[in-house]
């Protein structure tokens, strides 16, 4: 594995929704999420975590030093208790005083060395404060929430036959293009969870390919479309971060008709950045 990072990164994601539910809110009955003031859709940084994490997992496997912590079935205090294992010492819910054990953690799960976690559960680890952080994505317009009525021939007891059908509900987005903004942090990387060079190129790979191998009939089409990286020649950067984001700009020019595809949107990248930064387009 690669040394830890040594600048500081931005980056500004833009992917689109066809037809699906790109994040469904539970409270909700599984609507679309959206802004109620602003009727603007949202996309929980959660969410994306898990499908980035889904990626790796499904590209490493068991790869030693790429384990993902938290994932589907796994019960944390069990992945807690490889750490006291590998020290040969007998699990604990306090406060570990010795690091080897955040340490080991952060050593052989990606996940928690890419975004921390809270690993204070009955078998305590401690907890990391992760260097890459993601913001909520937020459509760049208002979205049509929309429930579909669907129909099924076959039925689920006998007692509804005579029906000859059951029907269903499917919650989706027309078409929604998002926005999510991201940080990455060296100084995190390097005092912290060892977030390497290897692990940054992995993580882009992520990014750019999450949504290809978790595709369902609920989502619909969703697609990265672009993704615009911001590297700073320091660890402590040369700007603040919101002066870069300002920088991806995009307008939609579908006229008065409702967005539909992402061509009905224009994406402009300013590279007139401040001295020490560099644009990288990744996608």
């Amino acid at each position: 594995m690669s040394e830890p990072i040594k600048n500081r990164y931005e980056f500004v994601l833009l992917y689109d929704v066809e037809n699906g539910n790109p994040n469904g809110d539970p409270d909700m009955g599984n609507m679309p999420r959206v802004d109620p003031q602003t009727g603007h859709g949202i996309v929980t940084d959660v969410c994306l975590k898990r499908k980035v994490r889904d990626y790796v997992d499904l590209l490493k496997g068991d790869t030693p030093g790429y384990e993902i912590y938290v994932r589907s079935g796994v019960v944390l205090n069990e992945q807690n208790k490889k750490a006291y294992n590998y020290l040969g010492i007998e699990p604990s819910n306090k406060k570990p005083k010795d690091d080897q054990l955040t340490k080991f953690m952060c050593d052989n799960f990606f996940d928690i060395r890419t975004f921390g976690a809270v690993m204070t559960t009955d078998v305590n680890c401690g907890q990391v404060r992760g260097p890459v952080q993601l913001n909520f994505g937020r459509s760049i317009d208002p979205i049509f929430q929309q429930e579909v009525t669907i129909t099924r021939q076959a039925v689920t007891n006998e007692k509804d036959i005579e029906k000859g059908q059951t029907m269903g509900k499917k919650q989706i987005v027309p078409y929604a293009l998002y926005r999510t903004e991201g940080y990455i942090s060296a100084h995190l990387a390097q005092k912290t969870t060892g977030f390497s060079e290897d692990d940054l190129e992995l993580f882009w790979e992520g990014l750019v390919n999450m949504f290809e191998h978790d595709h369902s009939a609920s989502r619909g089409k969703l697609s990265a479309r672009k993704l615009v990286v911001f590297k700073h020649g320091t660890a402590l950067g040369c700007c603040q971060s919101h002066i870069l984001f300002d920088k991806v700009k995009v307008e939609r020019v579908s006229g008065d008709m409702p967005p539909r595809s992402f061509g009905d949107y224009r994406v402009a990248v300013d590279k007139n950045v401040p001295p020490g930064v560099e644009v990288i387009e990744k996608l």
